[in-house]
């Protein structure tokens, strides 16, 4: 079955062009009790409720806005404020609360064919009701037949709204449905031998096979194991309240560990590497199908499995590389909503915004202007920022508040590593950069271009796939976004655990980014076709006076030298106080923008 490109009809004019918006305020389930696993339970119910519905409601316009991230919300009110500002996209739109999320399913019932009912012994079966849930237009519930629940009150009680089930992760005599032996139900698959793994192996079967899903979606979050080991981490960094988007965009949301060589801790009995091998055949299912290349949004859930933080032996960032390096191998990128600043709401509702054909950078600058300041063959250190990380849509969301409204920014250059292809979940974010932006900021692609990929895994040998060469495929789907970004500049090509780039990939970068490329695994300094091609500095410490150290130490005294440094979640106050420290230090170090640094670079060995 052929996947029908069902997304068309969300670009399907209103009847009515100023329609009213909905809120639901979700603040009041951060501050429940979550020691008590009943309100665990309850809270995640209703978060799961919210976020399914509205996917399905905002799948064809933007409808329904919740508030639930940031302190008292802060983040979501911040955002909603922005696109209602005069001559904004939502200025004409008049905004109704709702009084609660029964409410909420009042309002909205036409547009739900039903619930599907998940299993809280398979905590997997979560992530799959979520799939589901786009798939058949209706919401996930756990079951739970205890009066109070959400499932009975919606489901069973009388005198509800009494939502027909349309699909039950339940055997029909109430056992799990995936037992982790014999088959995968409904399929002639053998098990894996672990009912989390055969939860995915169902819906590459049944979802993504048969083309009822979207094979370019991919959600990575994690799946309901938080009921019953927290961690202490509270409901909005279930990241539930991510999958939002993947209900509307028809996708699949999974969670399975990386490693082939460690057990899992939500899952340790499985026969060795068995998430892993899922976590391919899942890959290797959505490759075969997909048009352009996977995008996978979030990230390896370190915070809550998999990892040295949960006990187990291997550290967060080299789990992080493999997945990454997995990814890669079938052709997908990750939009990294990576533990900490993860928790998302409202993509759903944010991917209707009308974005520009084109958002051009300003005032970057020009050969004749450095050669107008005297740095042309100056005998001296320069210093540039890849300020990031923003290679997810979540952490720009998170983080634009703060950062965008410091005073500082705009009297010091900076170079912005916004992925473009954060335009996906989060254009508003992408767009309000732009409008804003003062003539020192300055804009680049995060690790590695337009999402997060080891490039040099586009190319064979490809070790987790054994596919041909993606590298035309990926640098297709990029230059469409750098093209609408305006970006000619690679700020960072992360290689983790793989190869360096070869001189095809090399040559591929130089043509989608010709102002220039930094990479880790590259000489100091090089021209590629022409194009500069620079090995990224360290990162810079949190400490502000070793950070200056290490700059000052690395610039040597009376002579040309380059160097760009990556700061994590910097402020522009952070970065100015920095450079005021290093001046004092070292008055001869000129910082510019990573533009300007690239155009010295290239001036310096063309000589």
């Amino acid at each position: 079955m052929v996947f029908v490109a069902w997304a068309l009809t969300a670009a399907l004019a209103s009847a009515d062009p100023n329609p009213e918006i909905r809120t639901l305020d979700l603040y009041v389930l951060r501050t429940g009790d979550l020691i008590d696993p009943a309100q665990r339970r309850l809270v995640w119910d209703q978060l799961q409720a919210a976020t399914t519905l509205q996917g399905v409601v905002n799948r064809r316009e933007a409808n329904l806005y919740l508030t639930l991230v940031g302190e008292n919300c802060d983040i979501d009110k911040f955002w909603m404020e922005q696109m209602r500002a005069p001559g904004e996209w939502l200025a004409k739109r008049a905004v109704r609360p709702l009084a609660d999320l029964d409410a909420a399913l009042t309002t909205y019932r036409g547009h739900l064919k039903g619930a599907v009912v998940w299993d809280e012994r398979v905590p997997a079966t979560a992530n799959l009701a979520s799939s589901l849930a786009g798939i058949h237009d209706a919401v996930a519930l756990r079951y739970d037949p205890a009066p109070t629940s959400l499932y009975h009150r919606w489901v069973v009680d009388p005198a509800g709204p009494r939502l027909p089930v349309v699909q039950r992760l339940m055997a029909a005599d109430g056992r799990p449905m995936f037992t982790g032996r014999g088959q995968v139900p409904g399929t002639n698959v053998p098990s894996s031998g672990s009912a989390k793994c055969d939860v995915v192996l169902w819906a590459i079967e049944h979802l993504i096979k048969t083309g009822r899903a979207n094979p370019a979606r991919l959600g990575y979050y994690p799946d309901a194991t938080w009921l019953n080991v927290p961690r202490g981490i509270g409901i909005d960094r279930t990241l539930v309240s991510n999958h939002d988007w993947f209900v509307a965009q028809r996708g699949v949301v999974f969670d399975l560990g990386p490693w082939d060589d460690t057990p899992v801790d939500d899952d340790p009995t499985q026969p060795l590497g068995t998430d892993a091998r899922t976590f391919r055949a899942l890959l290797a299912a959505c490759q075969a199908r997909a048009k352009v290349p996977i995008h996978i949004g979030g990230f390896t859930p370190w915070d809550q499995k998999y990892t040295d933080f949960t006990g187990g032996p291997k550290g967060g960032v080299a789990t992080e590389w493999r997945t990454v390096e997995i990814a890669t191998c079938f052709d997908a990128y990750l939009d990294a909503d990576a533990p900490g600043l993860h928790a998302m709401a409202n993509a759903s509702f944010f991917q209707h915004f009308p974005l520009a054909k084109r958002y051009p950078q300003r005032n970057l600058p020009t050969r004749d202007s450095l050669a107008q300041r005297g740095w042309l063959g100056a005998a001296r250190p320069f210093v540039a920022f890849y300020v990031g990380d923003y290679d997810s849509a979540a952490w720009q969301y998170c983080m634009l508040p703060k950062l965008w409204t410091d005073p500082a920014r705009g009297t010091i250059p900076l170079g912005w590593a916004f992925n473009p292809a954060l335009e996906l979940r989060f254009p508003v974010g992408m767009a309000y950069v732009r409008r804003t932006a003062s003539p020192l900021d300055t804009f680049v692609a995060g690790d590695s271009g337009a999402g997060y990929v080891n490039p040099a895994l586009l190319e064979p040998p490809r070790r987790w796939s054994n596919l041909p060469s993606g590298l035309d495929r990926w640098m297709k789907f990029s230059q469409t976004l750098f093209d609408r970004w305006d970006i000619s500049l690679t700020g960072f090509v992360i290689d983790g655990d793989g190869p360096a780039m070869n001189d095809r990939v090399k040559q591929a970068y130089a043509r989608l980014s010709p102002a220039g490329v930094v990479a880790q695994r590259v000489p100091e300094a090089e021209l590629i076709d022409g194009v500069p091609f620079v090995r990224m500095g360290s990162d810079l410490p949190a400490d502000m006076e070793a950070a200056a150290q290490l700059i000052v130490r690395e610039a040597p005294v009376g002579k040309a030298h380059f160097r760009q440094y990556r700061t994590v979640l910097w402020s522009p106050t952070q970065h100015k106080r920095l450079m005021e420290r290093v001046h004092a230090l070292r008055p001869d170090i000129e910082f510019v923008d990573p533009h300007a640094l690239m155009l010295l670079v290239k001036a310096h060995l063309s000589k």
